[in-house]
């Protein structure tokens, strides 16, 4: 499945969950970092899964109404059903079988990044309430993505997102960090398994870092 954007609706779509349905429901939305972000050139946005909401603060962060640059979801595919589905695929979504990835979307998400388009991955899968180990794939395409054409520069965006309860009921609050951006280009220019796994383990630890994880392993007598 391509994805493709709809500019009146991400024109409308946006600001009203910026300055309604956020609002209304959240206490405060805390963002730092926002300055991290690249304003041209292809990125891969990494952020942390701890809730469905993780997809609504994404553009709160560095959404097109705040940055300028649409934002291409990869989700899975049973996401992309019904009415919700509808609004995902003209807002730059597209769809991807985690457990059997077809190669047209690889390709697909591969032609995104060799256009200069920033592509949200979640590289933990699914939803957790706290950091689970990184699945490999984001890395990979990354590495691959960057091996495709020559001067790609490819960096990708740690960010992590943090609610003041775990199962975020009604008026609690949200922290947003956008990270330093990580360039692709330092692991190689080939899609080896070591590369990935070296790319995948430094990802990993800037979310451990901004859970408490590493925090808390120091503190261990």
């Amino acid at each position: 499945m391509r994805s493709t954007c709809s500019p009146w609706l991400a024109a409308l779509a946006y600001p009203i969950a910026r300055y309604v349905l956020l609002p209304l429901y959240f206490q405060q939305i805390e963002v730092s970092g926002r300055e991290n972000f690249p304003q041209t050139g292809p990125v891969i946005l990494a952020p942390t899964h701890r809730s469905r909401w993780d997809a609504f603060m994404v553009p709160y962060a560095v959404g097109q109404d705040v940055t300028g640059r649409m934002l291409r979801f990869m989700v899975t595919a049973d996401e992309v059903k019904g009415l919700q589905g509808w609004f995902i695929q003209r807002l730059g979504g597209f769809a991807i079988d985690t457990r059997h990835p077809a190669i047209a979307t690889l390709r697909h998400s591969v032609e995104l990044l060799q256009q200069g388009e920033a592509l949200v991955i979640f590289p933990e899968g699914n939803v957790f309430r706290e950091c689970r180990p990184l699945k490999p794939g984001l890395a990979r395409l990354a590495l691959q993505a960057e091996a495709s054409q020559p001067d790609l520069g490819i960096q990708i965006v740690p960010i992590t997102i943090q609610y003041s309860k775990p199962l975020v009921p009604w008026r609690c609050a949200v922290k947003i960090r956008v990270h330093p951006p990580m360039a692709v280009t330092e692991y190689g220019l080939d899609n080896s398994k070591q590369k990935a796994k070296r790319l995948t383990r430094d990802l990993e630890r800037v979310f451990r870092s901004a859970c408490g994880f590493l925090r808390q392993k120091i503190d261990k007598p």
